[in-house]
């Protein structure tokens, strides 16, 4: 059919006529296929990054798809899960933890007094009764809605890294505690002298706490969506060859190497291994990325996950299980994702040295204070604590990245991933894969090279005529061409693949062929070498109409730059950031792509895996890199990367793997992402210091620093001081507005 002169060694195309509806049914099929049955490893070994990815060589065994079970690994998608320095604290559903919490909170609000005035919501003249309520719903809240950072403040130390929830349980436990001694002491021991409580502060740092996470772990939920999705590629039945020559279905699982199965059409292929016996068309694309479908005959090697086009195979297993390609794709999204948790949080840095810094000055003015007696000196320590209590440090990530992701989403951004944020601010490469990303990822007719004595528009009906019944891209690509000339395509009578050739059919009575160059080659026939030489150079896929051994002509079809594909490389580099493409196609058709694009810098003919090498090298080298992909084959190198950009019509391997997802599939949109990044990381910087700042003056007052001159911090002003941050914070975070992106 054609000749795809890439990477690929001159491909032949011939089979890619043969009923390509199949390819779209197997699509649909795999997007629909449960795959309860083949979960994947919770345990899987390290070595992806390391592995040679030769699909037909690899000893494929150990691995089974049955009875594999990634349940632990999932827990982290249902928003119970919280990281801060480096740990993972399960806590519970934090949405369910938070709108009880709200409940408990309640009577709080309503009866405490507020912020230390003696003054609360609803004032009733039952001070002992009160007092009883608000200790109960006290109590529930600090041990229900805190227990999170309780047991987070364990984990902390004893990674000796006290931070946000160390800084965290410092707060609510001495709010709690100090008002149970309050309620004691106004209650029973000296009513005369009024003893301030922190309940309001309680109940409100740990609701603002809890919003804060629960907003944070949505910027995070769905680490293990890629690879569940990735394990769907693979079929949950395969049809073993007998030895008596019957098949026979067994579970994917129970395949050992060595065996043969048969692949029918329109059926994924369920392991690696090389073909006995058959010739068909594999469609590659979910799992190499490869475009365009490939030709498969006896002893050529095939991939489980690929689709068989047409025809029937019989493969022997050479691979199966852990040490499949696609496998070892799953391990290098699982070991990429994983690394890259490892990410230190700013707002824990900040409140490792805010905790430090309480904690050391609260004890020394309980120190210094103490003559002044021991009621003094608790009030001025306590008062120090609940000072530092995070309730502005805790919202000012949160609120900016939940501004920040809106936005982004009616701009075309969804921001998966709040690290990617912070990292922009160090991108100098930006890494991008060629088809789908840079071009379209769709075939068009870009040359029609009649023959002396048939004019173009002949030249086109006939070849429509001959793919009319086809839905694979290259046909589709000059039914387009047809209709947009207006021409009324009839079908071709008697159309049939030949293999090795292309396809034939019958029209007005007369014999018509599309066929390849190397058809024509072997037949002797004659041709213009040069002008199919030039398209083939610019990566075209070149075909020929063939009547009688008469050449009536040539169509070249090829990709197409997607329109904003130079603004981005421009605006790259106008940012000082250097673009690099990345591609599966031969150097020539790179070249011819770069240039169009301005491109200086490329790597061509590429496997999945060598992707996700360049990464690393080009990190290796110091530099902070951007992967941009569509395909399942780009999922590892996006998972590695620094930041992982998805083009939003790829698959849903490459978004699930990617932290930035481009949902209308516009690569300028990256720039935007940029822009984006730079001011929610501006805000970011400015919330910590509004939600941190102020310590830097609060705490020594609140010690009583400038006691001397009759200066001291009140507890209830201090108390309003940390509600003001708050505030400030929220009315700063919503200040990011979509407008900014388009003037920076």
């Amino acid at each position: 059919m054609a000749n795809k002169e890439n990477n690929m060694d001159q491909m032949k195309m011939d089979d890619m006529k043969n009923d390509h509806q199949k390819m779209s049914d197997m699509q649909n099929h795999m997007q629909s296929m449960n795959h309860d049955d083949m979960k994947m490893a919770h345990e899987m070994s390290s070595t992806g990054h390391q592995m040679k990815m030769d699909h037909g060589s690899m000893n494929m065994s150990g691995m089974d798809h049955g009875h594999m079970d990634m349940s632990n690994d999932m827990d982290m998608a249902g928003g119970d899960v919280m990281m801060h320095g480096g740990s993972m604290m399960h806590m519970g559903n934090l949405k369910v933890k938070f709108w009880v919490s709200v409940v408990l909170a309640i009577p709080v609000l309503l009866l405490a007094p507020i912020m230390g005035l003696n003054i609360s919501i609803i004032n009733l003249n039952a001070p002992l009764a009160v007092g009883i309520v608000i200790v109960l719903f006290d109590s529930a809240l600090y041990f229900y809605g805190g227990m999170p950072f309780l047991k987070g403040a364990v984990a902390e130390i004893k990674d000796k890294s006290p931070e946000m929830m160390t800084l965290v349980t410092l707060g609510i436990s001495v709010s709690y505690f100090y008002s149970l001694y309050a309620f004691v002491a106004n209650n029973f021991l000296n009513p005369a002298n009024h003893v301030m409580d922190f309940s309001f502060e309680l109940a409100t740092l740990i609701l603002i706490m809890l919003l804060g996470h629960w907003i944070e772990m949505n910027a995070l939920m769905g680490a293990g969506d890629a690879l569940q999705k990735m394990a769907a590629l693979l079929p949950k039945t395969a049809h073993l060859v007998t030895e008596t020559g019957e098949t026979k279905d067994v579970a994917v699982a129970d395949l050992q190497v060595g065996q043969s199965f048969q692949v029918r059409s329109g059926e994924s292929i369920p392991a690696d291994g090389v073909i006995t016996d058959g010739q068909s068309t594999v469609n590659e694309s979910l799992v190499t990325g490869e475009s365009a479908a490939v030709t498969k005959t006896v002893g050529d090697k095939v991939i489980g996950g690929a689709t068989n086009n047409n025809g029937t195979l019989t493969v022997k297993i050479s691979g199966t299980g852990d040490s499949g390609y696609l496998s070892q794709v799953m391990k290098m999204v699982q070991n990429a994702q994983q690394s890259k948790s490892k990410a230190e949080d700013k707002a824990d840095l900040v409140a490792k040295y805010l905790f430090y810094a309480a904690f050391g000055v609260g004890i020394i003015a309980f120190f210094a204070w103490l003559p002044q007696g021991l009621a003094t000196a608790m009030t001025i320590m306590v008062t120090v604590f609940v000072i530092a209590c995070p309730h502005a440090l805790g919202l000012a990530i949160p609120l900016v990245v939940s501004r920040s992701t809106s936005i982004g989403a009616q701009n075309g951004l969804l921001v998966r991933n709040r690290q990617a944020i912070e990292a922009s601010q160090h991108v100098s490469h930006v890494l991008l894969d060629k088809t789908g990303t840079l071009t379209e990822g769709q075939f068009t007719v870009n040359a029609l090279v009649p023959s002396k004595d048939v004019d173009e528009q002949t030249l086109l009906t006939r070849l429509a005529a001959l793919e009319s019944n086809s839905t694979h891209p290259l046909a589709q690509a000059i039914i387009a061409a047809a209709q947009a000339k207006g021409i009324k395509v009839e079908a071709a009578q008697s159309s049939q693949n030949i293999p090795g050739v292309g396809i034939a059919g019958e029209i007005n009575g007369h014999q018509y062929m599309i066929v390849n160059g190397n058809y024509l080659t072997k037949q002797g026939i004659q041709f213009d070498q040069a002008v199919a030489d030039k398209w083939a150079a610019k990566g075209n896929s070149v075909s020929f109409l063939l009547q009688d051994k008469q050449v009536q002509g040539m169509v070249a079809e090829g990709d197409t730059i997607k329109a904003g594909a130079k603004e981005l490389i421009s605006g790259l580099q106008k940012r000082g950031i250097t673009p690099v493409m990345l591609t599966g196609d031969n150097q020539k058709a790179a070249e011819h792509v770069a240039g169009l694009l301005g491109l200086k810098e490329f790597h061509a003919g590429l496997l999945p895996n060598d992707k996700q090498k360049i990464v690393a090298e080009y990190q290796a080298k110091g530099n902070h890199v951007i992967m941009v992909g569509d395909g399942v084959n780009d999922a590892p190198s996006l998972a590695a990367a620094n930041i992982g950009v998805a083009i939003g019509a790829g698959t849903d391997v490459a978004i699930d793997s990617a932290d930035v997802i481009l949902v209308k599939s516009e690569p300028s949109d990256i720039l935007h992402f940029l822009d984006l990044a730079k001011i929610t990381n501006r805000k970011m910087v400015q919330n910590l210091w509004w939600g941190a700042g102020y310590n830097i003056i609060a705490i020594p007052l609140a010690a009583g620093v400038l006691s001397f001159i009759g200066i001291i911090l009140d507890p209830a002003v201090g108390a309003a001081v940390m509600a003001m941050s708050t505030v400030i914070v929220a009315i700063n975070a919503m200040g990011l507005t979509g407008e900014k992106i388009k003037n920076e």
